[in-house]
């Protein structure tokens, strides 16, 4: 059985087993995983499978299953004793500035920038509140580069906004198309490998040294900038789960 979109999930989800497939991001804000856990475990295959779901909502887990493709220094903080520790190693490797990254906050919203690692301490270590978050260098002179991939469908742009750390297209940035080298196409193939992602929008930060490191990664994300439509791309990715749905349906 092929189940399609949120309702007919509610309607069958207890009876699904080995055989049956999920097409769709599950919902449910504070069921989902729960759901996807539960579904892995009764042999019922999740497309999107269930590790890109849960990626794909969370910049702390993406640091710790894809940080291996991240800037050197990307740490997880989710207590205080974390900050503290990664201050002081911050500081040992002579990093000055930081950028932070709050959970399940989106179009650069949750993205800060500390000019001094002690102010960024002093401001979030007294606030429960701001855990968990991801801390990275803060890195200039890069190319920030999105890139769509859909099965045997790439392309990229890079984004610039002079006003804007962020370059955040949405606050006023330009885009111009970027050329895929093979080795930059390669590393976004390993990173959507490593999360499951059938299909991916990726940020990366691409420097003129030829080193390039994944900033984000998601399932659905702007595309203000690409020459793709939105129809278009949203067709390509139903084709593509639907013809991985198709090798593994079984009757029952």
């Amino acid at each position: 059985m092929i189940v399609r979109g949120h309702r007919q999930l509610q309607e069958h989800f207890d009876n699904l087993g080995p055989g049956d497939v999920v097409i769709g991001q599950v919902g449910g804000k504070y069921l989902r995983e729960a759901m996807l856990i539960d579904l892995m475990q009764r042999g019922v295959t999740c497309l999107p499978a269930p590790p890109a779901q849960i990626l794909n909502r969370s910049k702390v887990a993406q640091a710790r299953v894809l940080r291996a493709w991240m800037p050197p220094a990307t740490r997880i903080i989710a207590r205080r004793t974390d900050l503290l520790n990664a201050v002081s190693e911050y500081q040992r490797q002579k990093i000055d500035a930081a950028v932070t990254k709050h959970d399940h906050r989106h179009c650069g919203a949750g993205v800060l920038r500390w000019e001094s690692l002690e102010l960024l301490y002093n401001q979030v270590s007294l606030l429960d509140t701001a855990y968990p978050f991801v801390l990275q260098p803060f890195m200039q002179d890069f190319q920030d580069v999105r890139v769509l991939i859909v099965g045997n469908y790439h392309e990229a742009y890079k984004r610039c906004n002079p006003h804007s750390f962020r370059h955040n297209l949405a606050q006023g940035g330009q885009s111009k198309p970027f050329a895929l080298d093979d080795k930059t196409l390669a590393l976004c193939r390993a990173v959507m490998q490593r999360g499951r992602f059938p299909y991916a929008h990726l940020d990366l930060m691409h420097f003129e040294n030829g080193s390039c490191y994944l900033s984000e990664i998601a399932l659905n994300g702007g595309i203000k900038g690409s020459r793709i439509q939105r129809k278009a791309l949203d067709q390509k990715k139903k084709a593509l789960l639907e013809a991985l749905a198709g090798g593994r349906e079984t009757s029952k």
